[in-house]
């Protein structure tokens, strides 16, 4: 699973920026996108959003990486990082709703909608996810001090991973520079470690390829036979 992480995480993140990156960041334009082309936007969103829920178990191994040797800086850089992702999966639903209310409500309302929201959510004196943005842009900071301190990455891949945070974060934030910037020194920090521990762990034993299966085929039942509201 933390193999699986570490690279699918960091690629499905680096496929949902680029697949949106042709289109201006901002959101009337990320908006009128999706108009034009909703299955494109859609995927795009959906990549990014898949591949953030998958960091948090990538994030946990090289946290733990960092404890054997550095416990506090493993402590705190994991705990950062797993708020922020949680910070950037609320924001997700934020974007989910803004475009499927554009197919009911049209474009303009919901530029006017969304407008609305920015100056509501600046005016918000406090709230959860508000007070948690800042762990998303300095947790990668924490956790690449960590990761170097410890020696569990190099220098090069402890500065690359320290660039995650230059990834925009807010509703409706499409791909700047620097996303692909951040995405790529992501991809060169985890995706090494990722295959190092698909090639020397051990293979899943029959028990746990079983429950895999299970989990795979409830997942499946859930999303064809679930409740759609």
């Amino acid at each position: 699973m933390s193999a699986i992480a570490l690279i699918g995480g960091p690629a499905l993140l680096m496929a949902g920026i680029l697949l949106r990156s042709r289109f201006h960041y901002f959101f009337p334009d990320q908006l009128a996108a999706y108009t034009r082309h909703p299955a494109l936007i859609t995927a795009a969103y959906a990549c990014f959003a898949c591949g953030t829920i998958l960091l948090w178990p990538a994030v946990m191994t090289l946290a733990q990486r960092i404890a054997a040797t550095s416990p506090l800086w493993g402590l705190w850089g994991g705990c950062l990082v797993i708020v922020g992702l949680f910070t950037r999966t609320f924001q997700f639903g934020t974007d989910h709703l803004a475009f499927h209310l554009t197919d009911s409500l049209g474009l303009q309302s919901m530029i006017n909608g969304i407008d609305d929201y920015y100056v509501a959510w600046r005016d918000t004196t406090w709230h959860p996810f508000r007070a948690l943005s800042g762990p998303a842009f300095f947790g990668w900071v924490v956790l690449a001090v960590g990761a170097y301190r410890s020696g569990a990455l190099g220098l090069g891949r402890s500065i690359a991973l320290g660039l995650m945070s230059a990834l925009a974060l807010g509703t409706l934030k499409g791909t700047e520079p620097q996303s692909i910037i951040a995405a790529g020194g992501l991809c060169v920090a985890f995706v090494p470690l990722g295959i190092s521990l698909l090639r020397s762990g051990p293979p899943p034993s029959k028990r746990a390829m079983l429950w895999l299966i299970v989990l795979i085929g409830g997942h499946i039942l859930g999303t064809a036979y679930g409740p759609k509201g």
